[in-house]
C-alpha cells in the first residue's frame, strides 16, 4: 500500500528543463505541475475531516440534551439509528479519511514533491551560462536549491491543507454556534476579527524577515564552503583567524535575523494566549447568562465551551502554520532571485548538432567585451579579430596575460556570445549549433585542472562514458599516468577505484594534469585545445609525454596556449596576440627572423616563461 502511493508521483520528470517564472505564485505553480491533483485530493480529505469533526461536535450537544430529557426506555428505539450513524462516522469514516490524507501527504507528496523541484531546478542550473557560476558561491547556489525546494513544497501544501481545514472548520464552528443562538456566535466572530488583524499585522513581517534570513543562511553556508574548498590556501597563508572573522561576519548577519524572528514569535504567543483566554471567558459567561435566562439549553453550552477551547488550542497551531507559510514564502522569494535567472547563452531556435568532417576553425571579425566592460564602454578584450585555422593545422597562441588568448578559446566553446562577428567550424556558425554537440567536438586540457570527487575511473571515462576497460588503460598509458595503479584512498579503494577528493585535492598538480590528459585522450575529439596543458608538469614528465601529445595531436586541429614558448615552438604556426588583436603570425623560425614582438618575447624569457606586461 505504501509503495503504491509512493509511486503515484514521479520524482524525476523527463520534461525538458525550463526557466522558472519570476513571480511568486507562478514560480510555485510551475514546480507544482504534476502534483496539483494529489494536493487537491489531500485538500478534499482535509475539508471532509473538518466537516466530520464539526458534525460530531454538534451532535454531542444534541446528545447532552437528549440524555437530560429523553425517556430511557425508548431512547435506543428513537435515537439508535443516529447513534449508529455517528459511531460509523467516528470509528470508520474519520479513520479512513485520516489514512487517505496521511498516505497522500506523507507517501505521495512529502518526499516526491520537493525531489521533483530539486531535479527540475538542478537540470536547469546545469545548463546555466558559465558567467552565472563565476558570480556565485557554489555552496550558496546548492543551499538555495535545497531550501527553495522544501519551501515550495511547504507553501503549496499548507495552502491546500491548512487553509482548507481552517476555513471549513471555522465556518462550520461559527454555523454550529449560531444555530443554537445568534448571540452565542458573537464571541467567535469578535475573536475571528481580532485573530485576523493579528495575522494581518504579524505574518507579513515574518515573511520579510524569513526572506532576509534565507539569504543570510545562504551567504553563511557559501562562506563556510568557500573556506573548506580552499583550505590549502588558508593553511599556506596561516589565515585561520582571518577566515574565522570572515565567516563570523556572515554568522552575525544570520543570527541578527534569528533574533528578530524570535521576537515576533514571542509577541505572537503572548497575544494569541490573551485572545484565547478572552474567547473562553466570553463564551462561558455569555453561555451561562443565556442559559440562566432560558435562552438556550444545556446542550448549547456543552457545545460552545469545548468549541472555544478547541479553537483556542487550534489557534496556536494555525498561527504557527501561517508563520511557517510566510517564512517559506520568504525563502521562495529569495530562491527565485537565484533560480529564475535567464541563461546568458542559449541554443538558437532550431539549432542542429555540429558536424566536424574536417575541423576547420574560422574566427571572422570577432569583437567581444565582458559584461562589465561592455556596460562601461571600456576597450574590447578581442577587437575585430580574424583568424582561420586549416583542418589538421596546429597553431600556438602567444601573448602576455590579458592579450585575449583564453577568451578566444572560451568564445570557441561558446561560454559567452560574441558582440560582433562569427566563429565557424567547417562552415557552421557555432551560435547556430547545439552547445552539447559543440563542446563534444572539442577536447580541452587547461592549466587549472579540477577533478570530480569521484573515482579515477569516473574521471577518466568522463571523456567517453562508454569506453572499454582496455581503452581507459590505453589512455592512462599514453598520458604517462601509471601512478594511478598504486593509489589508495581512505576507504581502501585502490587504483582506478580510488577517489581523488574534492577538485582532485588528493593528487598533486602534475598527477591531476595527467589524469586530465588521459580524459581528453579518451574523448578523442577532432578539435583539441591545450591551455597551458603541461604547466603543472615537471620537465622530466613533460618530456616523457610530449611524444604522446604529438600523437594525440595527429589529424586534429589544435589550438595551444603556453607562456613557456619552448612548448609550442614546434607548432605549424604561431599567432602572436596583443591587446585583443593579432599582431604577428608565422613559424617559430620565421618570427625570430622577422625580429618583431615574438623575437623580443623569446629573447626576454626568464626560465622559458613570458614576463608580465
Amino acid at each position: 500500500m505504501f509503495g503504491w502511493f509512493e509511486r503515484r508521483l514521479d520524482p524525476y520528470p523527463a520534461d525538458p528543463p525550463q526557466m522558472p517564472p519570476q513571480g511568486l505564485w507562478r514560480f510555485i505553480l510551475h514546480f507544482s505541475r504534476g502534483a496539483k491533483g494529489f494536493m487537491l485530493a489531500m485538500a478534499a480529505c482535509s475539508a471532509l475531516i473538518a466537516i466530520a469533526e464539526v458534525i460530531l461536535f454538534g451532535y454531542m450537544g444534541e446528545l447532552v440534551n437528549l440524555l437530560a430529557e429523553a425517556d430511557r426506555q425508548n431512547f435506543w428505539s428513537t435515537e439508535g439509528s443516529r447513534l449508529i450513524l455517528m459511531g460509523v462516522l467516528l470509528v470508520i469514516g474519520l479513520p479512513v479519511l485520516q489514512v487517505l490524507f496521511s498516505l497522500l501527504m506523507h507517501q505521495t507528496l512529502m518526499g516526491n514533491f520537493p525531489q521533483r523541484i530539486r531535479w527540475q531546478a538542478h537540470r536547469y542550473l546545469l545548463r546555466q551560462s558559465m558567467s552565472y557560476f563565476q558570480d556565485e558561491f557554489a555552496g550558496r547556489i546548492a543551499t538555495k536549491l535545497m531550501q527553495t525546494a522544501l519551501a515550495v513544497r511547504e507553501v503549496a501544501m499548507k495552502f491546500m491543507d491548512v487553509l482548507t481545514y481552517v476555513c471549513v472548520y471555522f465556518i462550520g464552528a461559527l454555523v454550529l454556534a449560531a444555530s443554537t443562538d445568534g448571540w452565542l456566535a458573537l464571541p467567535f466572530v469578535a475573536w475571528a476579527v481580532l485573530y485576523g488583524l493579528l495575522l494581518w499585522w504579524l505574518i507579513p513581517r515574518i515573511g520579510r524577515i524569513s526572506e532576509a534570513q534565507a539569504d543570510a543562511r545562504a551567504v553563511m553556508t557559501g562562506r563556510v564552503v568557500d573556506s573548506y574548498t580552499n583550505i590549502s590556501t588558508v593553511k599556506l597563508f596561516s589565515h585561520s583567524s582571518r577566515e574565522e572573522a570572515y565567516v563570523r561576519e556572515s554568522m552575525d548577519g544570520f543570527l541578527g535575523t534569528v533574533h528578530v524572528q524570535m521576537r515576533l514569535a514571542s509577541i505572537q504567543n503572548i497575544l494569541i494566549s490573551t485572545l484565547n483566554s478572552l474567547l473562553t471567558f466570553a463564551v462561558t459567561a455569555l453561555g451561562l447568562w443565556l442559559w440562566t435566562h432560558g435562552k438556550i439549553d444545556v446542550g448549547a453550552v456543552a457545545v460552545a465551551i469545548p468549541l472555544a477551547l478547541r479553537l483556542g488550542n487550534m489557534s496556536h497551531w494555525i498561527m504557527w502554520e501561517f508563520a511557517m507559510l510566510f517564512e517559506n514564502i520568504g525563502t521562495v522569494r529569495d530562491g527565485i532571485g537565484s533560480l529564475s535567472l535567464p541563461r546568458m547563452v542559449t541554443d538558437a531556435r532550431g539549432a542542429r548538432p555540429l558536424s566536424v568532417p574536417e575541423g576547420q576553425v574560422e574566427f571572422s571579425k570577432v569583437t567581444f567585451r565582458y559584461g562589465e566592460q561592455a556596460s562601461q564602454g571600456r576597450g574590447a578584450v578581442l577587437d575585430d579579430l580574424s583568424l582561420t585555422i586549416a583542418p589538421g593545422e596546429r597553431i600556438g597562441l602567444v601573448g602576455r596575460s590579458g592579450a585575449g588568448k583564453s577568451t578566444l578559446v572560451n568564445l570557441l566553446l561558446r561560454f559567452h556570445d560574441l558582440e560582433t562577428g562569427r566563429i565557424l567550424i567547417d562552415g557552421q556558425d557555432v551560435s547556430q549549433v547545439t552547445q552539447e554537440s559543440l563542446r563534444a567536438a572539442i577536447g580541452v586540457v587547461t592549466q587549472d585542472t579540477s577533478l570530480l570527487h569521484r573515482s579515477i575511473r569516473d574521471n577518466i571515462s568522463y571523456g567517453r562514458p562508454d569506453a572499454s576497460e582496455a581503452e581507459i588503460r590505453r589512455a592512462i598509458e599514453l598520458a604517462e599516468a601509471d601512478f594511478i595503479f598504486s593509489l589508495t584512498d581512505s576507504q581502501g579503494r585502490r587504483g582506478l577505484e580510488a577517489h581523488v577528493g574534492e577538485r582532485g585535492v588528493k593528487l598533486s598538480g602534475g598527477q591531476r594534469q595527467r589524469v586530465a590528459i588521459a580524459r581528453v585522450l579518451l574523448k578523442d575529439a577532432p578539435i583539441l585545445v591545450l591551455d597551458e596543458a603541461t604547466s603543472a608538469l615537471d620537465s622530466e614528465v613533460e618530456a616523457a609525454i610530449q611524444s604522446q601529445l604529438d600523437m594525440l595531436m595527429q589529424g586534429k586541429t589544435v589550438i595551444a596556449i603556453a607562456h613557456r614558448l619552448s612548448t609550442i615552438a614546434r607548432m605549424d604556426r604561431l599567432v602572436v596576440m596583443e591587446r585583443g588583436r593579432i599582431v604577428e603570425q608565422g613559424t617559430h623560425e620565421e618570427l625570430l627572423a622577422h625580429g618583431g614582438i615574438y623575437a623580443g618575447l623569446w629573447a626576454r624569457q626568464s626560465g622559458g616563461f613570458l614576463e608580465a606586461e
